[in-house]
């Protein structure tokens, strides 16, 4: 039972990344049929945020009441309605209104499973799964670009993702048993949960919430803005550069699943670090002169560093700030990080519409300064208590 409710969290985490990649890839075709501006993918992506953080906020007392089976079907249920719902947009303020449901299903599930195997699994199988969300958020602008390089409409791309959460909805409701047979106790024990001012206070949460934003807003930002980036500086044809664009999350996909046997060997925080360098090479590959196929390389650069961050830092949340409290901090720690994807990718779109949108690797390094910066303090805090 075990090991089939593990294969089971393995299929949601691909399934969880299909839907990540896909306003990015299809902005560059969707922005003039809306009838909106290049920057507007700010503003949608400014309420998937929004709904994220107060589900992330809400997780652990979801969690407490309803166990993390049922939070997680009925997430994923809900994101499957917003995917057929973006099918069926013909404006700019239809595509905002679904994309509440979409940050509502979102943030609740994301919280929920990251601290269930942080508790229940080893290392290696965090930076596994993990990987199979870049499988899915890499596959994600894939399909997309195959649907427009056929000819189809962007509509096609979000109703085969929405079709796909369908199906592992249907799998997570008939699969609810397994999550009572699990050795899932410690987070149903009956207790209060704590207050996002008791959170607050614990040594060193301050500092982690901070990096864990500025990780997410990098993530975020690449995901969004790279497409336009390749089409818009470097002179793309828009579905090469949607294909193109999910160099970023193969990166990611396979930068988790070596971490996966790093691992054994390293820690979470050595391996936390190692991928704050990484970035900061492939942010060089594109920022520099050195052609299109170097900003490319760069592209699947920033995402193999961007592998180990992500897992590592909640994989260590248990031992860092205490068991007992580690479904609160990963609620909180998911809020900040759709915090980071509700203000600072669309603030660069901002920038690249006032500006120039070739300030978008510099715009990375800096937040990639202030995310390895605050990691360290965070690191320093927990060690003085």
């Amino acid at each position: 039972m075990v090991h089939l409710l593990l294969a089971l969290i393995y299929l949601s985490f691909i399934s969880l990344g299909l839907p990540d990649g896909l306003l990015g890839a299809g902005w560059p075709s969707m922005y003039g049929e809306l009838g909106a501006p290049v920057s507007a993918a700010g503003m949608v992506f400014i309420i998937i945020s929004a709904g994220t953080v107060a589900s992330s906020l809400l997780s652990e007392r979801l969690n407490l009441k309803l166990g993390p089976g049922k939070v997680t079907a009925f997430s994923v249920a809900m994101t499957a309605a917003a995917l057929m719902g973006f099918s069926s947009c013909t404006s700019l303020w239809q595509l905002c209104l679904w994309a509440i449901p979409y940050g509502l299903g979102a943030g609740s599930v994301d919280a929920c499973l990251n601290n269930y195997v942080a508790l229940h699994y080893a290392s290696r199988h965090m930076s596994w799964l993990h990987c199979m969300w870049g499988i899915g958020a890499s596959a994600g602008p894939y399909i997309m670009g195959a649907v427009l390089t056929a000819g189809g409409h962007w509509s096609r791309g979000y109703q085969l993702i929405g079709l796909i959460q369908i199906v592992l909805t249907a799998v997570l409701l008939l699969s609810l048993p397994l999550w009572k047979k699990s050795a899932y106790n410690t987070e149903t024990e009956s207790r209060e949960p704590l207050s996002l001012r008791q959170v607050s206070r614990i040594p060193g949460v301050k500092a982690m919430l901070l990096s864990f934003f500025c990780y997410c807003a990098t993530e975020q930002t690449v995901g969004l803005w790279a497409g336009s980036y390749l089409v818009l500086h470097r002179g793309m044809a828009p579905e090469l550069a949607a294909s193109f664009a999910g160099l970023f999350y193969m990166g990611i996909a396979l930068g988790r699943a070596l971490n996966g046997f790093f691992t054994l060997k390293f820690s979470d925080t050595r391996l936390t670090q190692a991928g704050f360098g990484i970035i900061l090479l492939g942010i060089a590959a594109v920022l520099l002169p050195l052609g299109d196929i170097a900003a490319l390389i760069g592209l699947g650069l920033i995402g193999l560093g961007c592998a180990p961050i992500y897992p590592s830092i909640i994989h260590a949340t248990p031992e860092r700030f205490g068991a007992e409290r580690s479904q609160a901090v990963i609620g909180v720690l998911m809020a900040s990080a759709y915090l980071g994807n509700c203000l600072m990718p669309p603030l660069f779109g901002l920038i690249a519409n006032r500006i120039s949108i070739s300030l978008l690797p510099l715009y990375l390094l800096l937040i990639l300064v202030l995310m390895a910066s605050m990691h360290e303090l965070a690191l320093r805090r927990c060690r003085e208590h």
